[in-house]
């Protein structure tokens, strides 16, 4: 059963995945249509085509590699000039390359016909190649929030699930009671599990945290407490003992001292422990994640090349992963397929797969900004220099060419080799050395 959960959450993930490439696409098709491009092709996935349609003049199609997708517009460059411009030089390689990117890009012309990329004013080149990304973005703050507010968060409820014997310090770390411990104020108030949490000192609660955050701020002072049991509200009082507790950081990590022993601070303690429950977040925690998420996804990718070096360090010296490490599609395969296959409701499943393909797509929101070709911020970075261009020329009283991207085909070419081999450790980790789930 654990194996067919864990083929499940791979499956969820990867046509999760062809859904969110597709999307990208439509991003970019809806704008070039509307501003008048002609569009050749549609299509997701990359290598042999396993199935198309021709719908007008565009083919909509599903190819065999489900590892990206793209449109094929007309004159995404201007035609290629007679010759190179004085000066330049290039390899007998580069300079095939160069070619055979103006030969493909001319195939896309035809005479007479301005429905080509690179006659649009700069403003609408931006946008038909921000739309794929900005169709991700969208797509990570639907995804978050209905993670987030539809679902909801596991969190401590006001509702007791269990009500401590006894004051055990943290720092004794043991479980069992003895006859020299205190007994806990809950018990001695004679608070039972189910009791709801009603108000602590004349202060209403609505989640365990309000409750623990009062109690644990006043040792020593008599609290009162109201509770309801069985519908009805009864008012009991307890006054916190004190005890110590682990602290932690922001990612409920235990923090440690010099000397590498834990570090322990003085709270109030009454012995009670909450029912768990998934509760709706508000509706602007969907988008405060995925900006949450962009920022964290924005320091991996500034640090990409070192993160990369550590990946394949850690991979072969055989030293635990990262866990905030990239990750190749197969490793968020291997995820999801964790995710699926582990012990917990299968609510809290969904909304952990949800919250992992919203923050894929912000993953391909942030990627396919970078201003490199072939890159959609490549693009745009081109288009941005057209219209510099053409500005400063007009100044000038002259006229400017067009920006001839396909001289930075050499340029891309060691980009995609980079993304090529950056893709391939990755892809190695992700077999022999995955992130797994704490």
């Amino acid at each position: 059963m654990t194996a067919i959960a864990f083929l499940l959450g791979v499956i969820v993930l990867v046509l999760g995945l062809a859904v969110s490439i597709a999307l990208h696409e439509v991003g970019h098709l809806v704008p070039a249509k509307l501003f008048g491009v002609r569009v050749g092709q549609y299509m997701i996935g990359l290598g042999p085509t396993l199935w198309s349609r021709r719908i007008g003049e565009t083919e909509y199609g599903v190819k065999a590699l489900p590892l990206g997708g793209y449109i094929s517009m007309a004159g995404m460059y201007p035609p290629a000039p007679d010759e190179d411009e004085p000066g330049t030089r290039r390899s007998r390689f580069f300079a095939t390359m160069v070619q055979d990117a103006r030969d493909a890009n001319a195939e896309t012309l035809v005479a007479a016909d301005d429905r080509v990329f690179y006659k649009l004013p700069v403003w609408k080149r931006v946008i038909v190649m921000l739309g794929g990304p900005l169709m991700n973005l969208v797509l990570a703050v639907v995804l978050f929030s209905i993670a987030l507010s539809g679902i909801g968060v596991q969190q401590g409820t006001t509702t007791v699930a269990s009500v401590s014997q006894c004051v055990i310090p943290a720092s004794q770390q043991r479980d069992a009671c003895t006859s020299a411990d205190p007994v806990a104020p809950a018990a001695a108030a004679g608070i039972e599990p189910g009791d709801t949490i009603v108000s602590i000192d004349g202060t209403p609660v609505a989640t365990f945290a309000d409750a623990a955050a009062i109690i644990q701020r006043s040792p020593g002072t008599p609290l009162s407490v109201v509770i309801e049991r069985d519908g009805a509200q009864q008012t009991m009082q307890f006054t916190p003992q004190t005890t110590d507790r682990a602290v932690t950081d922001a990612q409920g990590r235990p923090v440690v001292d010099a000397s590498g022993a834990p570090e322990f601070e003085t709270v109030g303690f009454a012995g009670v422990t909450a029912q768990q429950s998934l509760v709706p977040q508000p509706l602007w925690s969907g988008p405060q994640a995925t900006v949450t998420q962009i920022e964290a996804v924005g320091r991996i990718v500034a640090t990409l090349p070192v993160r990369i070096y550590d990946t394949a360090v850690d991979t072969l010296t055989g030293q635990p992963r990262d866990p905030s490490s990239p990750m190749s599609v197969v490793g968020a395969g291997r995820l999801a397929g964790d995710i699926a296959a582990v012990d917990a409701p299968i609510l809290d499943r969904v909304q952990w797969i949800i919250a992992l393909l919203a923050g894929l797509n912000v993953a391909l929101f942030v990627f396919n900004l970078i201003p490199l070709l072939p890159l959609d911020g490549g693009h745009i970075v081109v288009a941005l220099w057209d219209g510099l261009k053409k500005a400063l020329a007009r100044a000038r009283g002259r006229i400017a060419k067009p920006v001839d991207a396909t001289r930075l085909v050499p340029v891309t070419f060691v980009v995609v080799i980079l993304l090529v081999g950056m893709g391939g450790v990755l892809f190695l980790a992700d077999i022999f050395n995955p992130v797994k789930l704490l």
